[in-house]
């Protein structure tokens, strides 16, 4: 569970527990039913991270809405996009083992994550690892419902695969952009889980 559950659970389970004192049956239920939700929201369950140090792996949980060519800071490279629905776990993950090279925020708009436009107009943080075999990037996207994108890690820090980077609240997207010289492995329309599900695989030539 994600500690910044109970901030947002416990008021309305506190709420819906008064409610019940006065018999407010109907307020009661939607007020208890709101936090046990959250919890759900928040959950953070224990994953399996790959061995193999050649793989890439989903930095999210949801669902791969695109995989396209696409040019990065003057670089060609590939990106895949995973819709998160609002019952899908919010926490990210680190793709890769790397050093966090920067972390940077952009204000913008709040469309729906499903749109292709997200990617770039949307609210977002864009996370770069840097690793001996090249920079992995992705980026936290708000989305309509999604308006909070949370990043626990700075600058300069190093992250182990699979290892927890930041949340994003209530429904969102997350795009993942990695060099040519990978191979993906999944297609558009998988089911994928952050830290687990490998999404690409280093070329033995690196």
């Amino acid at each position: 569970m994600v500690k910044e559950a109970y901030r947002f659970a416990i008021p309305p389970l506190v709420l819906g527990v008064l409610c019940l004192g006065f018999d407010w049956w109907w307020a009661a239920g939607v007020l208890i039913f709101l936090g046990l939700f959250v919890f759900y929201f928040f959950r953070d369950p224990q994953r399996t991270i790959p061995s193999d140090p050649d793989v890439i792996v989903s930095p999210a949980d949801g669902h791969v809405v695109m995989i396209v060519d696409e040019l990065l800071d003057g670089r060609m490279g590939r990106r895949i996009s995973i819709f998160l629905a609002i019952w899908d776990v919010h926490v990210q993950r680190s793709p890769v083992d790397g050093r966090i090279a920067d972390v940077v925020y952009r204000p913008g708009r709040f469309l729906g994550a499903y749109r292709a436009a997200a990617s770039t107009e949307n609210e977002q943080n864009i996370i770069y690892i840097h690793t001996p075999r090249g920079s992995v990037i992705f980026k936290q996207i708000a989305g309509a419902i999604a308006r909070r994108v949370v990043c626990w890690k700075t600058e300069g820090q190093m992250v182990a695969l699979g290892e927890h980077v930041g949340l994003i609240r209530f429904g969102s997207r997350v795009d993942i952009w990695m060099p040519l010289e990978t191979q993906v492995l999944i297609k558009r329309g998988q089911k994928v889980k952050g830290g687990e599900s490998i999404l690409a695989r280093w070329n033995s030539t690196i």
